[in-house]
């Protein structure tokens, strides 16, 4: 990977911040999930959520100060939470967590106990293209985590249905494609999510560890 500027490495891999979850993986290294820090970490998340390539993540366009506040509130919330994902010292991932009965999500799906959503947004690849394994590798510790830490029995995700690599990815991974919806708009005081075609795609936990 290409080396990241001094900044992103003070504020997300040697930070002091200890791991909700860490597992190692053979041939690709160390991953840490830690909290994300809305402020520390808003130069990194920034640029990632401003490339072209992240616009299915709805924050192209916003300055780094309103990301911070996004994440900021959403650091108030008990039923959503962002995690900065590193490959041993280096940020490779922003992850995202929630309770889908507490979100837009639930008035599209039949929430079952015991589900939990996630949303994923993978670092840019760095000059040398393509890093076949990562998503997978990545994919597979998020598992273990929201699994075997946190405890779920299934995980729902809701990429934009335009999104076809990150539809692609998911079911690479063993999620079954589930109904395209339209998860509606949502106007808060701190921030405006706009309607989104989704596609719904779930991962029950008997599928990722079948043992």
């Amino acid at each position: 990977m290409s080396e990241l500027p001094t900044a992103v490495r003070a504020s997300a891999g040697e930070t002091d911040r200890a791991p909700v979850h860490a597992q190692a993986v053979d041939g690709f290294g160390t991953v840490r999930i830690l909290p994300l820090d809305p402020h520390a970490d808003a130069e990194v998340v920034h640029g990632w959520v401003s490339e072209e390539r992240a616009s299915f993540w709805g924050m192209n366009g916003l300055t780094r100060d309103q990301v911070a506040e996004i994440y900021a509130h959403m650091a108030t919330l008990d039923t959503h939470h962002a995690f900065l994902v590193l490959r041993d010292a280096d940020p490779v991932a922003l992850l995202q967590t929630y309770e889908p009965e507490a979100d837009r999500v639930s008035e599209c799906y039949d929430v079952r106990p015991g589900d939990i959503g996630v949303h994923l947004l993978l670092a840019p690849a760095g000059p040398e293209g393509a890093r076949p394994g990562w998503t997978s590798a990545l994919l597979t510790v998020i598992t273990s985590y929201v699994f075997l830490v946190l405890d779920r029995q299934r995980v729902v995700v809701d990429p934009d249905v335009r999104n076809e690599k990150a539809v692609a990815r998911f079911l690479r991974q063993g999620f079954t494609a589930g109904p395209a919806v339209v998860l509606p708009e949502v106007d808060l005081p701190d921030v405006y999510i706009p309607q989104k075609n989704a596609q719904l795609a779930f991962l029950p936990r008997e599928v990722a560890f079948p043992a």
